[in-house]
């Protein structure tokens, strides 16, 4: 059962992925400006709010002008980081260097403090309409998320794509964990059935 749901993932992410690769970099760049509007508009971000981010990589939605966005409200940013296998949240400063982690990643290196949170803007391949999210197959934000949650903190997850990703169903496995959103240049594309973004039953 397993195996047929990971292959279920495999298939959905293979076909969201090329419908992303398809379009223009003229459509990625206005979806990427209209989601940052859309998420700016929906989301209350206090002075000194812990906000994680992510840098682009291949074709994936640009979020640097909505993270710039909410930085000038306050937010401390912060980017995902591997570290010995786990993601970590490495403040983002303006000018501080970035490092490769790696699958073409970057974040600020060691030295930078390590942040827990408070909202998530999370990539994804892959979601449907309650919030189902298929992610590129390694589960580092499922498991940042539970290792969030062991420490008491409950971050709001709004995951980020454009409206060619959606797919009918992503089959849930117990460890998945539901979007408590998922906003598109669209504007709000899926919002989990009980909005609180718990794990797959």
């Amino acid at each position: 059962m397993r195996d047929e749901i990971r292959n279920q993932k495999a298939e959905l992410r293979r076909a969201a992925l090329a419908r992303r690769d398809a379009m223009t970099t003229e459509a990625r760049i206005e979806a990427s400006l209209a989601v940052a509007d859309h998420v700016a508009a929906s989301v209350d971000v206090t002075p000194g709010m812990a906000v994680s981010g992510f840098l682009p990589i291949r074709s994936e939605i640009d979020i640097r002008p909505l993270m710039m966005m909410l930085a000038d409200r306050g937010a401390r940013l912060c980017v995902p980081a591997i570290v010995e296998g786990k993601l970590v949240f490495r403040q983002l400063v303006r000018g501080a260097p970035l490092e490769p982690q790696g699958f073409g990643t970057y974040a600020p290196g060691p030295d930078a403090a390590i942040l827990d949170p408070e909202l998530m803007l999370v990539p994804l391949a892959a979601f449907d309409r309650s919030g189902g999210r298929v992610g590129y197959g390694r589960g580092y934000y499922d498991g940042a998320i539970a290792s969030l949650r062991e420490k008491g903190v409950d971050p709001r997850l709004v995951g980020i794509a454009f409206a060619v990703q959606e797919v009918g169903e992503v089959p849930m496995e117990p460890h998945d964990i539901f979007m408590d959103s998922v906003v598109t240049e669209a504007g709000v594309a899926a919002q989990a059935a009980d909005a609180s973004g718990r794990a797959a039953p």
